[in-house]
């Protein structure tokens, strides 16, 4: 349907490109000066037009590569957050899928400070096949009292028709004085 509607729009745009080009070859070869009198009286209209229908043009071929490179039935989306308080300050994260890496991260103060505050990072967004995949992810930073610290987790994940989101915590147990790290499905 998608595809149907961009190729009506362009139709449209390729007659009216070549109208706008059109008019001074056609008012040279009659003698005319004035270009604008070859020119239906709605010109500013039509420029108006074109310049909509390029932008929704524009638009539609944004979500129909959106849909052709991310179909919802292989889409795998993983995000980061973080809860450590004191506890960890993160470094590094690396993402595997099914033994290949697909992100490899380093982190700014400024990124850190975010994560700090409740905020969530899209580390990864991509396709899988269906059925089970296997999600790995690497932490490097400093541990409590400034040691170097490097923890994995791992998560098989269940990949069926629909999009399939998870989130990857770094939490913080203040009992145990060091981070955890947990996996959640959405």
């Amino acid at each position: 349907m998608v595809l149907t509607m961009l190729k009506t729009r362009i139709r449209r745009l390729k007659h009216l490109v070549l109208v706008l080009l059109a008019a001074p070859v056609i008012a040279f070869a009659q003698g005319v000066d004035d270009v604008s009198s070859m020119l239906p009286e709605t010109v500013d209209q039509r420029a108006q037009n074109l310049k909509k229908d390029v932008l929704d043009l524009n638009r539609d071929l944004f979500i129909l590569e959106e849909e052709l490179l991310y179909p919802p039935s292989t889409e795998l989306v993983v995000f980061l957050s973080m809860d450590t308080g004191e506890l960890f300050g993160l470094d590094s994260v690396e993402l595997k899928v099914n033994d290949k890496t697909v992100a490899h991260y380093l982190y700014t103060e400024r990124e850190l400070d975010a994560l700090r505050r409740g905020g969530v990072q899209r580390l990864y967004m991509g396709n899988v096949r269906t059925g089970k995949n296997e999600l790995v992810a690497f932490f490097t930073g400093k541990g409590p009292h400034g040691r170097d610290f490097k923890r994995g987790t791992s998560l098989v994940v269940d990949k069926g028709s629909d999009p399939k989101y998870v989130e990857l915590k770094i939490i913080g147990n203040t009992q145990k004085q060091q981070p955890e790290f947990a996996t959640r499905e959405w």
